[in-house]
């Protein structure tokens, strides 16, 4: 087999030059919980860089390129403060009746916060924004099902 397919790149990990994390498009919204959370992380992976053996090389590409993701999602968020109403929008808390009995419950939050299972998803997903603008009684529709709006807070 030829060294060329085997030797490292001169100067050497193949961890050197990990891809950036791709940022969203869209408008980066977050609420109060959502922006604490990004503080937090900039600052727990600015004490992580602060103590990395120089010679840890993966380990110093992981954490750079993951607090230039980070530092950026900070420096773009728009902090959307809840609305009290009966309006579904960003930041409510919507629970629904699916067609086949089910219920489910979920808040509509940023995206880099969404976690559909510990209830919250993003914004920009399609149940979301099916949702955005309607009322207690409403129903929609997402992927050819629906669901009615039983409870917004």
């Amino acid at each position: 087999m030829s060294i060329a397919f085997v030797r490292e790149r001169e100067g050497g990990e193949a961890f050197e030059d990990l891809p950036d994390r791709p940022i969203s498009p869209h408008t980066n919204f977050v609420t109060r919980e959502g922006l604490a959370q990004i503080e937090a992380e900039v600052k727990r992976l600015q004490a992580e860089a602060s103590g990395l053996n120089p010679d840890d090389k993966a380990s110093i590409a992981r954490v750079s390129r993951d607090l230039h993701y980070w530092t950026a999602r900070l420096g773009t968020a728009q902090l959307v403060e809840r609305v009290e109403g009966d309006t579904v929008h960003f930041g409510t808390t919507v629970s629904l009746l699916r067609e086949d009995g089910s219920r489910q419950t979920f808040r509509i939050v940023g995206e880099d916060e969404a976690d559909p299972a510990k209830g919250s998803i993003s914004y920009v997903a399609p149940l979301a924004r099916a949702l955005t603008g309607k009322n207690i009684g409403d129903v929609v529709e997402v992927n050819g099902h629906e669901a009615e709006i039983t409870d917004i807070r």
